[in-house]
């Protein structure tokens, strides 16, 4: 039986970790354990264009997370002036 999954060492262009991806099973890739929605995914894809280590997604989506509560509450205070 062959195996065609797909495995590469890749440094994340955050942090320089390096750490194995497994775009060809992705269940076993270090990424697959981090939920992340649409908008978060977007935000990730805007600053870099390859893959993070698993920390580095976590830190980003906690970044994106506080840029979004900033952003409620710069409204609130615009609207409140």
């Amino acid at each position: 039986m062959l195996n065609n999954t797909k495995h590469e060492i890749k440094h994340c262009p955050k942090c320089g970790k390096s750490f194995e991806c497994k775009p060809g099973n992705i269940t076993q890739c270090q990424c697959f354990a981090v939920q992340l929605n649409n908008a978060e995914m977007m935000f990730i894809k805007e600053i870099y264009d390859d893959c993070l280590c698993a920390d580095c997604i976590i830190k980003m989506k906690q970044l994106y997370k506080e840029k979004q509560i900033l952003n409620y509450y710069s409204s609130i205070k615009r609207d409140n002036q």
